[in-house]
């Protein structure tokens, strides 16, 4: 049996290029799932992969953000003391989610190179070649950003999200020490100033739903039903409109 390299390449080739649509909405969404980068080879938790890895359904591949390693302050972190960054660069996309009864195709709100930040206990994290990665939802995406650094400039929500900025009125202690009230054991605070609202619901045909709130408006929301998210030193929390009880 004679081993031939050459007609081995060229039927790999082939392949390859059968594998690819030329239906151009599949191939629209195909190039949207691509990756910011990819390789031949590449080792996934140890085991060596051909091509690259791609998400499924409405899965989002990040590379994880570099642990924090030094405060603010200029405290150098070690080992255990680093603090771990929770937002990461999008690396690749899934074609997105299907409604079960209408079959409907919900869009990924989000693409190769933007970065995002979400929830502490979301994603599943796997190792590709020596890199940290994540695997979340779309779900799980608290806020996304352009550029190096989370800003208020940069910063956009996703669906029915609303960026709120709370209120954290100022108490004194008997010693006259100011302390936040997010920073005490009372009831977090639910109502704040919306200063970011994404671009709506999407309904079970896979259309657009209407915000029933707007930038500058004060909201009051449920009872821990935010997520906290820190930009330019200041605190905000992220709502879904669902949970939004009242405007004023």
């Amino acid at each position: 049996f004679a081993f031939n390299s050459g007609a081995l390449a060229a039927l790999l080739a082939a392949s390859s290029v059968s594998a690819f649509s030329t239906n151009p909405t599949v191939a629209s969404t195909q190039s949207r799932s691509t990756s910011a980068y990819s390789t031949l080879k590449a080792k996934v938790d140890g085991r060596t992969v051909e091509g690259e890895v791609k998400p499924t359904n409405n899965f989002i591949l990040v590379k994880i953000a570099d642990a924090l390693e030094q405060t603010e302050g200029g405290i150098i972190l070690a080992g255990k003391a680093k603090i771990k960054k929770t937002e990461g660069t999008v690396v690749s996309v899934g074609p997105g989610k299907t409604h079960p009864e209408t079959g409907a195709l919900f869009d990924m709100p989000v693409e190769a190179g933007e970065n995002v930040v979400y929830g502490k206990y979301d994603g599943t994290e796997i190792d590709i070649d020596g890199t940290k990665h994540t695997l979340i939802r779309d779900d799980d995406i608290l806020v996304k950003f352009s550029g190096d650094k989370l800003t208020l400039d940069s910063v956009d929500v996703i669906r029915d999200a609303v960026l709120v900025q709370i209120e954290t009125k100022e108490r004194a202690t008997e010693g006259g020490i100011l302390i936040a009230k997010s920073s005490t054991s009372e009831t977090k605070p639910s109502t704040g100033k919306v200063v970011k609202v994404g671009p709506g619901r999407l309904a079970t045909n896979g259309e657009l739903m209407e915000m029933e709130v707007s930038t500058g408006d004060y909201i009051k929301f449920r009872d821990f039903a935010g997520n906290e998210v820190e930009i330019d030193d200041e605190e905000y929390t992220v709502v879904r409109m669902v949970d939004v009880l009242a405007k004023f």
